[in-house]
């Protein structure tokens, strides 16, 4: 005797499938939580206040606030648990904008730096993320999930970008170089080549004249004329 489901039991199940076919074909494996693991800021903006209120934020987020940091020059570790962890949540591999940022009392809030914020800048396999602007902040951020994301080359930071493109430019520059080095080696030694057979040319004319001497010496040519 067949065992009859309740509609209830069909429809989960229905969903349950289809839910599992979207997640598929959008490419998503879940959320990843972003924690902050480490800080350091390099100046503050606010000049009113004696202690800066710094925070994160992405667009269309809430703020963040990094109540601890408050120094300059000062690595703020984190363990991930604090209250205000975690900073934000991808759902899929879309890139978000977002940045640090110190309140300001009068004007608009102060920017350290606003960037694409993507799942695919974290690494495997600590899924590490390390972003770095030389004249204001050094922060690290942990996502293990983000790593399914995960690109061969990561962007760092605007600085590494510029010690890419100086690195390229002397290896361009030695290459340049070496080439010309190379060029002017084979025309030098074209040029040797060349003078050592006009060398062996006038030695072997001169042989022919002393074996024709030696011929009319031996017909006795030289004592008819």
């Amino acid at each position: 005797m067949p065992i009859r489901r309740p509609l209830s039991f069909k429809v989960s199940t229905l969903f349950l499938i289809v839910s599992t076919f979207l997640s598929c074909q959008s490419g998503g494996v879940g959320s990843g939580f972003v924690t902050l693991d480490s800080i350091v800021i390099y100046k503050t903006h606010e000049w009113l206040a004696s202690k800066p209120t710094v925070y994160f934020q992405c667009q269309g987020g809430n703020k963040t606030k990094l109540p601890d940091v408050q120094k300059e020059h000062v690595l703020y570790s984190f363990n991930g648990e604090e209250s205000w962890q975690p900073l934000t949540e991808f759902e899929s591999k879309k890139c978000k904008r977002c940045g640090f940022y110190e309140e300001d009392s009068i004007k608009s809030d102060d920017v350290f730096e606003e960037w694409e914020f993507c799942p695919s800048d974290f690494t495997a396999p600590a899924g590490k993320y390390v972003r770095f602007n030389a004249k204001e902040f050094n922060a690290t951020f942990l996502c293990l999930q983000c790593t399914a994301y995960s690109k061969v080359t990561s962007t760092i930071s605007p600085s590494h970008d510029g010690e890419k493109g100086m690195h390229s430019a002397v290896v361009i520059v030695i290459s340049v170089v070496a080439s010309i080095v190379l060029i002017i080696g084979m025309v030098v030694g074209y040029k040797y080549w060349q003078k050592k057979r006009r060398e062996q040319d006038q030695a072997r004319f001169l042989r022919l004249f002393e074996d024709g001497d030696d011929i009319e010496d031996e017909l006795g040519l030289s004592d008819v004329i």
